[in-house]
């Protein structure tokens, strides 16, 4: 899940969520009069209003210091220039609060402050050395301040070190970059050592940027290294067309691997060209027939057989190994998946996903071993193992796992000031710093503690913090906690509205969003189901519901019945295939659409050969998800998973687009 979250609501809508309720939770929440009343304080900070003139009551709520901090944060806004009014107040309080998590962003607020203002005394002597260890901003802008305050006594090392690590662009270090220059320490070996490494790491034209002062003839390789990290397709023909051309052969090999993934049918038809023109025997050629078989992988293409068989095992990495059992499943030939497979490491090989596929492999050739390999696998728990017992035709039910709960501890936990905390930053949606607080308490716990920090979040309702929780703990198989239903409403009239399994929806909703309603994607795609506006628009109109807004999509009772809408439409769009439809819906229908197959292929090798990793672990984590509910849906009988190995057809049989 790569997401954000809407932005938290503005303080009128806060406090109206918050007042109405307070008189009838009186009784059994004391915070709640308390905790509208700091809403109602915090959003005049936020308007530019600071009343100081705090209650009692509000100054014993926990989370007055936030107050006290976004007073300050709005005072520290509005300082420019040498204006340093609000800095000993600031400095006062940090020293009250000491490393407690409150003082954390308040603290980079006025570090970057001071750095803005070029307060440099102040900014040295308050920046902990612990930030400057893992800041690079930070660390760059104590060199500015030192430089400043002229206090560069062994500073060139540590800026020669910082050159030398930044394998990317760092405009705080600017400063201290160009007093190296002028120093003289910055050699043309060391400007080369860093031009190369942004090369290396794809940045081409702040390669040539950095590698200005070099002299020509050094400067040239790098030059030549951006045009085949800008432009790979012509830097590569040329260099074929010239085969006196001096190229470095990392340079060469980093713009042909980009080369043959935007475009492996070109790559493989010059293949022997590039051969040719630069000397490549059959060891030196061998990386870039793997880069050739590695694109044509990625499109479903029979040649990639031949490409990765011209690869020397030496060369195989794991992604290569694995695109290359790939290719061969998908192109019927067990005996390759099983040689590809015995090129991983042993720890690759160990994993589920290479456990099953080296006994279907065994399966195809006849071998006695596969049918203990997939009782073995269907033992367990996972995508896979789901899919090894449905190899051998029988259904599936997860293993629990269950992790007690000790009610006394979880008491005494609940009770902690830093809990109390996370849990009413939680309740006014400032859930950033309730993670700090709450992880800060987390750090302190001892062993036996750890597991039930896994139920508390999860009581409060803090679904996504409280599975995030769970992996740091390795809890994975107490179902009935990682797997609540807090939305049964919502999906419910999904389901009717769809005619699609409550289950299904529910195993979505786990994926994409993680129970957040107020999630937002990099593609701004809103709300549990993360429903993109025009989806959303369209999807409401051609199922005659109301047109939602961007706001209506964080409501769940609007957001689940369009989600499932959609999903029924990709279903219906792709005939039933709904893996296909699941990997449109993360994808978009067109790549689904693109991913098929010319002939059917079993659901276990069409999904596997989806080029897109996110895609393809989107697609096996749903309907994992999704079989985890209808089975505690069932009350724990085994759910029939002979289904997912339904064939999926090619193109041909898909409904034509509107």
């Amino acid at each position: 899940m790569n997401f954000r979250f809407a932005p938290r609501w503005s303080a009128l809508c806060l406090i109206a969520g918050l007042a109405g309720p307070v008189a009838a939770q009186a009784a059994d929440d004391p915070l709640a009069a308390a905790r509208a009343e700091f809403a109602a304080a915090l959003a005049s900070t936020e308007a530019g209003v600071v009343d100081a003139a705090d209650s009692e009551r509000l100054r014993a709520y926990p989370l007055h210091p936030y107050l006290l901090a976004a007073r300050l944060r709005s005072r520290l806004a509005r300082l420019d220039g040498a204006d340093n009014s609000a800095d000993a107040a600031i400095a006062a309080f940090l020293v009250a609060q000491g490393d407690a998590p409150v003082g954390r962003d308040l603290r980079r607020a006025w570090l970057a402050s001071l750095a803005e203002r070029r307060q440099w005394s102040t900014f040295v002597a308050e920046l902990p050395a612990t930030l400057a260890a893992s800041d690079a901003t930070l660390r760059c802008q104590q060199f500015a301040a030192r430089i400043a305050l002229a206090q560069t006594e062994g500073l060139a090392p540590l800026v020669i070190a910082q050159w030398q690590a930044a394998d990317k662009s760092l405009p705080a270090c600017d400063t201290a970059f160009e007093w190296a220059r002028g120093k003289g320490v910055l050699t043309p070996a060391l400007i080369e050592a860093r031009s190369r490494l942004l090369a290396s790491n794809g940045y081409g034209a702040l390669a040539v940027v950095v590698a200005k002062p070099l002299t020509p003839e050094a400067r040239a390789p790098i030059v030549q290294w951006a045009a085949l990290i800008d432009q790979p397709q012509a830097a590569i023909e040329a260099l074929i067309a010239d085969p006196t051309k001096p190229v470095e052969r990392a340079a060469l090999l980093d713009g042909w691997q980009r080369y043959a993934r935007k475009n492996p049918d070109g790559a493989a038809a010059r293949f022997a060209q590039l051969c040719a023109a630069r000397g490549l025997d059959a060891a030196a050629a061998s990386p870039f027939a793997k880069a050739v078989g590695l694109g044509l992988s990625w499109s479903r293409q029979p040649a990639a057989l031949d490409w990765f068989a011209r690869t020397q095992a030496a060369d195989v990495d794991v992604i290569a190994a694995e695109w290359w059992a790939r290719a061969a499943m998908w192109n019927g030939d067990w005996p390759q998946v099983t040689r590809a497979i015995a090129l991983l490491p042993e720890a690759s090989r160990s994993e589920q996903r290479w456990r099953y596929w080296s006994a279907r492999a065994a399966a195809a050739s006849g071998d006695v071993s596969a049918k203990p390999q997939l009782a073995a696998l269907a033992s367990e728990d996972g995508w896979y193992p789901a899919l090894a017992a449905a190899q051998a035709g029988m259904p599936y039910a997860p293993h629990p796992q269950a992790l007690p709960a000790d009610e006394a501890l979880l008491a005494r936990l609940d009770g902690l000031p830093g809990m109390i905390r996370a849990r009413e930053l939680l309740r006014v949606d400032l859930r950033s710093a309730a993670i700090a607080e709450f992880n800060a308490v987390y750090d302190s716990l001892d062993a036996a503690s750890l597991p039930q920090a896994v139920i508390l979040p999860m009581r409060w309702g803090w679904h996504d913090f409280a599975v995030g929780t769970a992996t740091r703990q390795k809890v994975f198989r107490d179902y009935a906690l990682l797997y609540p239903r807090p939305y049964d409403a919502a999906v419910k009239a999904g389901a009717t509205l769809s005619g699609l399994p409550a289950s299904l929806i529910y195993g979505v909703l786990r994926q994409e969003s993680l129970y957040r309603a107020d999630a937002v994607s990099r593609a701004n795609a809103y709300g549990l189901l993360q429903m993109l506006l025009e989806t959303a628009t369209r999807t409401a109109r051609k199922w005659q519901r109301p047109v939602p807004n961007r706001e209506a999509l964080f409501d769940p009772d609007t957001n689940v019945p369009l989600g499932a809408a959609h999903l029924r439409d990709l279903i219906d769009r792709f005939k039933g295939q709904t893996p296909v439809a699941i990997a449109g819906y993360n994808a978009g229908p067109n790549a689904a659409a693109r991913w098929l197959p010319a002939q059917p292929l079993p659901a276990d090798i069409w999904i596997e050969n989806i080029p897109f990793n996110e895609t393809r672990n989107y697609v096996q984590r749903v309907l994992w998800h999704s079989l985890v509910f209808a089975w505690l849906a069932a009350d724990g009988r085994p759910q029939a998973v002979e289904p997912w190995l339904a064939p999926v057809a090619g193109l041909a049989n898909l409904v034509p687009e509107p």
